[in-house]
Parts: C-alpha cells; structure tokens; sequence
C-alpha cells in the first residue's frame, strides 16, 4: 500500500512558475514509476509526465515540454513537479500517482496507475 500526499498547488499569473511535491509513505517508493496527471473541469484527466524508478528516464506530454519538469528523490521518497511558464490552460487539479508495472506505454495511462493522491488545485490567472 502507497498513500501519496500532494502539495504546492495555488494561484499565480501567468509566466509564473509552481513546483508541486508529491509525498509518498512506506518504503516501496522506489519500486514504482511516479506520474502526474491533471484534470481541468468538465475534462478527462490526461497525462502530463512520468519518471522511471531511478529517475534516470522521464517522460512529458507535449503540452508541456520545455516547460514543466518531473524529478525524484528516492530518500525522501517525494516526487516533484516543477512548473515554468505557466499558461491559463494549465488551470486544473493536479494528481500524483504510482504505477507497479513494467510497460512503458503504460505510464500514459491514467487506468494503468495503482495509487492516486488526492490532488492539489493550480490555477493560472491570465
């Protein structure tokens, strides 16, 4: 079992920049690949980066390539989003989670993940 607590979320202009954090309890972080995802109202929640177990390897949706960054710590079993040039569009709930799996195609996918913080709400203002 994984619990995952998400922090950092606010309100900023936009071209501000955000780094959410994302806590994870237990001693099994390491053995998942961490992803967050977003959710804007009345949308479906999509992906927006992923992070291989040693955070060697990372993953971005093109939305927010060259501007958003995912990175890890394994000692303190937290992973980060760091949010530059943020865009009115970038306005949503942001998710945190864990994926147990082996498929790289996977860490797209919302239904693939196991574990699911409880989110925390960025909005840009224009």
């Amino acid at each position: 079992q994984v619990q995952l607590v998400e922090s950092g979320g606010g309100l900023v202009q936009a071209g501000g920049s955000l780094r959410l954090s994302c806590a994870a309890s237990g001693r099994t972080f390491r053995s998942y690949v961490m992803g967050w995802f977003r959710q804007a109202p009345g949308k479906a929640r999509e992906f927006v980066a992923a992070v291989s177990r040693t955070g060697g390897s990372t993953y971005a949706a093109e939305s927010v390539k060259g501007r958003f960054t995912i990175s890890r710590d394994n000692a303190k079993s937290t992973v980060y989003l760091q949010m530059n040039s943020l865009k009115p569009e970038d306005t949503a709930v942001y998710y945190c989670a864990a994926y147990g799996g082996y498929y790289t195609s996977s860490y797209y996918r919302d239904s693939e993940y196991n574990y699911w913080g409880q989110g925390t709400q960025v909005t840009v203002s224009s």
